[in-house]
């Protein structure tokens, strides 16, 4: 009787034991939270080169505005700044794109350096370039990225590619996007790939939710072109293996299968033929 008490005994504490440790492989921590602060800035996104940006020009005179915009397709429904509603009529969308130097080409201004800045900064100072040359006293610009996006890719519920419709967009709702990890998801190993700011190279920031640094990580908040990379954990990755090998044996022995039965029947149809 005491040997069984002992024995129950060791078996309730080894899966409690074994439970607390599977519990703090997938509960995320978040004990750097105050670290969010000194570490990350603003968390608004900047831009780069080769990023494609719609930028309008409004003036309570449409017709001073209408050099900037130089439109190449209208949309019937479009938003203005000016009025902060949407308006019905030919109101200009132009895309432009951010050139590999960072340069942005815009009509009677000329080029500006735009590489680093947010979207708030460079819309001030285009208003500003307009209402020093004398162009528009009362210039409104209103700037958007065209195509915001992000890529989750690995052990979560729903990978693909995501957009981002506003600024300080964390890795946590990224991937709550995704549907979250799944449970063979490495939570301590979630890679983030980001385009450098010069755009001519790529960054890899290594992020581990088990021990809370991915609130003081450069990643924490996304940016344009960012892939974060859910890696499969070691049970996984042993299980993916033996599938591999379970499939290429029965293979195999499958194949042994067929051409010893075929080896059988030609016996056979020789021994007929006698």
């Amino acid at each position: 009787m005491k040997k069984s008490v002992k024995f129950l005994t060791m078996i309730l504490l080894t899966t409690l034991f074994v439970g607390c440790n599977v519990s703090q492989r997938v509960v995320y921590d978040f004990k750097n939270e105050e670290a969010v602060k000194s570490v990350l800035g603003d968390g608004l996104i900047r831009i780069k080169p080769h990023d494609r940006l719609t930028i309008v020009v409004s003036s309570q005179n449409p017709e001073l505005a209408a050099p900037f915009n130089t439109p190449t397709s209208y949309n019937s429904l479009t938003f203005n700044p000016m009025v902060g509603s949407s308006v019905n009529g030919p109101q200009a969308l132009q895309v432009r794109t951010v050139d590999e130097n960072g340069m942005l080409e815009f009509p009677m201004i000329g080029k500006i350096q735009c590489q680093g800045k947010t979207r708030d900064e460079l819309a001030k100072e285009i208003a500003k370039k307009i209402i020093d040359g004398g162009y528009i006293s009362d210039a409104l610009v209103n700037i958007q990225f065209a195509d915001l996006k992000f890529f989750v890719l690995g052990e979560v519920a729903r990978p693909g590619q995501f957009d981002i419709s506003r600024d300080k967009i964390t890795i946590l709702e990224a991937l709550a996007m995704a549907g979250d990890m799944t449970i063979y998801g490495n939570r301590s190993n979630v890679a983030v790939i980001r385009r450098s700011a010069d755009g001519k190279s790529h960054e890899v920031y290594e992020l581990d939710f088990l021990e809370g640094n991915q609130m003081s990580s450069p990643a924490f908040f996304l940016q344009q072109g960012d892939v974060i990379y859910v890696q499969p954990n070691k049970y996984k990755a042993a299980t993916s293996e033996i599938n591999q090998n379970r499939t290429f044996w029965l293979s195999i022995v499958s194949t042994l299968i067929t051409a010893t039965s075929l080896t059988l029947t030609i016996i056979n149809f020789a021994q007929r033929q006698k």
